[in-house]
């Protein structure tokens, strides 16, 4: 059961592996297009003001939409075959999913209560007010219609409706689950967020303590999306901060850090205690660990694995942007990010508190906004030097702890990975073990398998190009179901009614793991 399990996670990872790519360029787009519109130093009438705001919004895009290709990506990659019909499907699912959450929530739920949860709801590809269920969402309904797509590609319906079985099945049942998804979801994600939402008002009472749970619940949530209602009540309510200045009440940390910016006051340290440690993290930590995966890569990947992740530890330290990185080992090493990655989140943020740092940011903890809101505000006012070298720390720990864990445990990080020609013969293997070879007949009725050069079918019949017409054995292929053979020298018709696509892929199935037993 653990072998399986680990099986299903690599190949989940590297299904991730193409949306992944996109994920630095998509990062450094948004991360300089919104830090630097958003830091006051640009004219909002210029040029290059608006060609930021083009950069931003159209990286902003590509994130917008990852869960839908993380989605299409898992199911992809956990599909055996027919792996276009498993994204197609995947799609509908997807798309269905959240129809059904957002129409739940409109027509039977109350959208004012429910907006009063920051970060629970959404607007998403048209959907309004939809459960932000983020990448987990898509992730899940990735894994469901993979596991359909496998069960039902071949499923036999009655005559009368057999044109709906095979192939044409997998989508329909895959929209039924999208749906089931998107309604359950609607239940259970108020009462996830509402728990997060208790657990943060605990946390902003515990002090240092606190604000290593901070950062370590931060990151635990992020694959969830839940992590929105888990900071922005730190950020924008009297939980993340009370503070008088000038006689004026402001509640909430990034509320009191903008006025204490804008007065030339030292940003304090219980307003930097959300954001600091932030900065170790993302600019020296994650690259650090970047580096450790590059090193352990096999000495054949090292090239593929180099290119991934450096523009990934590249967009990380420039703008904040994680998931490129964090996704290449979240799912193929669940325990590096869960266990390790958040454990040192966590710390990074609780000695950022500390020693009294405040860098803050408006859009991630990236360089460009360790420079507008830490260099450039001045070391007396921020402590930026604390964070640098604090961050400098953190790039080696990172380094040594992910190195250690990856070659103890063998972990299948990028550039780790089995070989696809591997698990594909493993495929071919299993299918011949499990396959009654009830379509051995069908083979030797068609002469063979050297006799076939091509397979193909339309609604009712079984269209093949054979090397020799005059071999195919009419009596034997009735006893296969067929209803009647047409053949013109060397191209061959075998009808089989609505099922016949049943009949093909069973068929090329069966032929798939002969030539993979032979080879």
């Amino acid at each position: 059961m653990k072998d399986k399990l680990f099986g299903v996670l690599q190949k989940m990872g590297r299904s991730f592996l193409l949306p992944i790519a996109v994920l630095p360029v998509a990062g450094l787009l948004l991360g300089i297009g919104s830090t630097l519109t958003s830091s006051g130093y640009i004219p909002e009438d210029t040029f290059i003001y608006k060609l930021l705001c083009v950069l931003g919004d159209c990286g902003d895009m590509v994130f917008g939409i990852l869960p839908l290709l993380l989605c299409v990506a898992v199911a992809l990659g956990l599909a055996r075959q027919y792996k276009e019909v498993a994204a197609i499907s995947a799609v509908f699912g997807y798309f269905v999913m959240n129809m059904a959450n957002s129409s739940i929530v409109n027509h039977f739920m109350d959208v004012e209560e429910l907006s009063k949860t920051p970060g629970l709801l959404s607007d998403f590809l048209g959907f309004t007010n939809c459960m932000n269920t983020s990448v987990l969402g898509g992730v899940i309904l990735g894994v469901i219609v993979a596991k359909l797509t496998n069960k039902f590609h071949s499923i036999k319906l009655p005559e009368l409706l057999a044109f709906f079985g095979g192939l044409n099945f997998v989508p329909i049942i895959s929209t039924v689950a999208g749906i089931v998804l998107g309604i359950s979801m609607t239940l259970i994600w108020p009462y996830a967020a509402a728990l997060i939402a208790m657990l943060g008002v605990a946390v902003s009472k515990m002090g240092y303590v606190g604000t290593f749970l901070y950062g370590f619940i931060y990151r635990l949530l992020i694959p969830t999306g839940l992590h929105h209602v888990f900071y922005l009540p730190f950020w924008q309510t009297a939980i993340g901060g009370t503070e008088v200045i000038n006689g004026a009440v402001f509640y909430g940390s990034q509320n009191i850090m903008i006025e204490q910016i804008r007065l030339g006051l030292p940003i304090t340290a219980e307003v930097g205690r959300f954001y600091s440690g932030e900065f170790a993290m993302m600019m020296f930590g994650l690259p650090g660990a970047a580096l450790a995966m590059y090193h352990t890569a096999h000495k054949e990947n090292k090239k593929k694995a180099k290119g991934l992740l450096l523009s990934a530890a590249l967009a990380s330290f420039l703008t904040g942007i994680t998931e490129p990185i964090e996704f290449s080992f979240l799912f193929v090493a669940p325990f590096l990010y869960f266990g390790v990655h958040s454990v040192l989140a966590g710390a990074c943020f609780m000695i950022g508190h500390i020693i009294g740092a405040g860098v803050c940011n408006n859009f991630s903890a990236g360089a460009l906004d360790f420079m507008i809101y830490g260099v450039m505000l001045g070391n007396e006012r921020t402590k930026w030097i604390y964070i640098l070298i604090l961050g400098i720390v953190m790039f080696v720990v990172y380094y040594i702890v992910f190195r250690f864990l990856i070659v103890k445990f063998n972990l299948k990080t990028p550039g780790r990975e089995d070989s696809v020609e591997e698990v594909r013969l493993h495929s071919k293997k299993e299918y011949l073990e499990s396959s009654q070879n009830k379509y051995q007949k069908l083979l030797e009725g068609l002469g063979g398998l050297e006799n076939i050069l091509d397979i193909d079918a339309c609604a009712s019949r079984l269209r093949l190009r054979m090397a020799d017409g005059n071999k195919i054995d009419e009596a034997l292929l009735k006893q296969t179901g067929s209803l009647g053979v047409v053949k013109k020298e060397n191209n061959v018709q075998v009808v089989y009614g609505p099922k016949v696509s049943t009949v093909r892929i069973e068929l090329e199935n069966y032929i798939s793991a002969i030539k993979g037993k032979e080879g």
